[in-house]
């Protein structure tokens, strides 16, 4: 806020204005002081760091992100426009919940910030948006562009939702879910390079719309057909499935296209050599030039 007067978010983009903001706040109020922390930023994790060493109670994130949405083609000004110019706002909504996602999630999994309550705020329209906050650390999420998208009984749909899942998968309480989901998030190196998976199309509920075929052939490793023995069909080719998910990604059919984990000792047939059951990752991979600087 406060952008006309080069305050809100520019104050947000420097640590030490942050705790100094924040001790001013504490030393004033016996409210709680919640910091509203800026995703126009490099890492979120110095500016949840210095709220909680000037004193804050919490943090909620994030703002929006700064943004032009468009651009008006007769006026050749961003939209919307004013007086025929226009300048750049904040962008929310589901859009930006997974970079919410990973900023609540950096803060939650910080040992610096260990402790600290998060209240989890972008693009939370559905009682699934809601659940996977609170898996990443966020004691609560708020809403907003879904209310003015859809009015106030959205929040009664997310409650009842939410309460519904719980039930059914044997989660007595929010606490129970809190946090759950940040012991698997984890840096790209550590992830296992051995594990091996491969796309499965189920034919039956394949609509042969050709998506999973186009994205692969041209934008991946080519190991989609569109035609078998004559006929219209598409299926995996093995021997080049690197199990990238962007065929999963592409169906608009739910659960047509599945990753299936390849046991150890099962032959990669892209590879030519069985699956490893030993854990491996970048760290240790023989093509990193700092494997051995790292030992």
């Amino acid at each position: 806020g406060m952008s006309e007067r080069g305050m809100g978010a520019a104050v947000g983009q420097v640590p030490e204005y942050i705790e100094m903001v924040t001790r001013w706040c504490k030393d004033k109020t016996r409210m709680p002081v919640i910091v509203k922390l800026t995703p126009n930023i490099t890492d979120v994790r110095y500016p949840a760091r210095a709220a909680k060493a000037g004193g804050a109670d919490a943090v909620s994130l994030i703002n929006t992100i700064s943004s032009i949405i468009s651009v008006d083609l007769d006026q050749f000004a961003p939209e919307p426009t004013i007086d025929g110019k226009g300048t750049h706002g904040g962008y929310c909504g589901p859009a930006v919940k997974p970079i919410a996602l990973n900023m609540v999630a950096s803060i939650a999994r910080d040992a610096e910030t260990a402790g600290l309550p998060i209240s989890g705020i972008g693009g939370v329209t559905t009682w699934r948006d809601a659940a996977e906050f609170l898996t990443l650390g966020a004691k609560n999420v708020q809403v907003c562009t879904a209310a003015m998208t859809y009015g106030f009984k959205i929040i009664e749909e997310l409650v009842e939702g939410l309460e519904q899942w719980m039930d059914n998968a044997g989660h007595p309480d929010l606490d129970s879910i809190h946090g759950r989901a940040l012991p698997n998030v984890t840096e790209w190196q550590y992830l296992n390079l051995n594990y091996t998976a491969k796309a499965r199309i189920d034919q039956d509920s394949c609509i042969k719309c050709g998506r999973c075929h186009i994205a692969c052939e041209d934008t991946s490793h080519q190991a989609i057909t569109n035609m078998v023995d004559g006929e219209r069909r598409f299926e995996v080719i093995d021997e080049e499935c690197v199990g990238c998910n962007l065929c999963v990604n592409v169906c608009p059919v739910e659960s047509c296209i599945t990753m299936e984990k390849l046991p150890a000792g099962d032959l990669d047939k892209r590879t030519g050599k069985d699956v490893s059951p030993d854990y491996g990752n970048w760290t240790m991979h023989p093509n990193n030039p700092m494997r051995d600087a790292a030992e």
